[in-house]
């Protein structure tokens, strides 16, 4: 089923009762391991609140916009953290399911012996339920993710989920989208267009002084130097023999009128070399 907003525009949490028990709201407790996991990691195996599901392979809308996000928030990540996709994470007692893309810190996490919890979370929705993907926002941010963003590919929409409205908000295209885990804020635009996606990926590299990136830039600058000093080079050598051969014309009576000024200062210097072989060899102007 297709994800559709509710009347106010906002994709909402399942209610806390409802036809289905499955989808309601687990009760108060301490959170299992992460990594204690009820389905079997490395299938296609998912639970949320005790509903088993099957992830199934994406369609091209879905899997396309996959990639692209990965391009993008990879650039980003700010030093000391780590990007996954498709990390499975036991966000509750009766759930265990994986998020398309999400960073975290990386190593260990001293306060419990495991891996760092997802602080930066983000799901593709192009075919998902909406009650499914409210349920997994809510017991994520119950867990303690900070953030769960969501594209909906068909909408053509990025929504962050809200804690206080139990429902997620639709970003502004024209907006940035900071956070402590990237390294640049990212234009909220990027995270749908493919140019402006690689717009972002180069200046989140230059942000981070990539050594490639700062290699690429010092040769750029040592070429604009180098081409610097090699005019300034041509230009005194043309400057020289214009001097000279004005010198020469003096010399043998030869007139430098008007029209004749105008052809020594057009010539370069192969041209003004020429011109001076000549004068040399024939004592008179070509």
């Amino acid at each position: 089923m297709d994800p559709k907003p509710s009347s106010s525009g906002m994709l909402l949490a399942p209610p806390p009762s409802g036809s289905s028990a499955a989808l309601r709201f687990p009760a108060a407790r301490s959170h299992p391991p992460l990594d204690e996991h009820v389905v079997r990691p490395e299938t296609r195996e998912e639970m949320v609140r005790g509903e088993r599901l099957q992830a199934m392979p994406a369609k091209p809308p879905h899997a396309d916009r996959h990639f692209k996000l990965d391009f993008v928030l990879g650039a980003h990540i700010r030093p000391g953290y780590v990007g996954s996709t498709e990390l499975l994470t036991r966000s509750a007692e009766s759930s265990d399911f994986a998020t398309d893309t999400c960073i975290r810190k990386g190593g260990i996490d001293p306060a419990t012996g495991e891996r760092h919890l997802e602080e930066l979370a983000f799901e593709i929705v192009n075919e998902q339920s909406p009650r499914e993907v409210a349920a997994k926002a809510e017991d994520l941010t119950a867990r303690g993710v900070r953030r769960i963003l969501a594209i909906f590919v068909k909408r053509g929409e990025v929504c962050e989920w809200s804690r206080e409205m139990r429902a997620f908000r639709t970003l502004d295209l024209e907006g940035a989208f900071d956070d402590p885990t990237l390294a640049l804020p990212l234009r909220v635009s990027a995270l749908l267009d493919a140019a402006e996606a690689d717009d972002a990926v180069v200046w989140a590299l230059d942000a981070k002084d990539t050594p490639a990136l700062v290699a690429l830039k010092n040769e750029s600058r040592n070429e604009g130097r180098n081409e610097g000093r090699n005019e300034g080079r041509n230009e005194g050598m043309a400057t020289g023999l214009r001097e000279g051969i004005a010198l020469a014309c003096e010399l043998l009576g030869i007139e430098l009128d008007a029209s004749r000024r105008a052809q020594l200062d057009g010539l370069d210097v192969a041209g003004l070399e020429a011109l001076r072989d000549h004068l040399r060899a024939e004592r008179r102007w070509p």
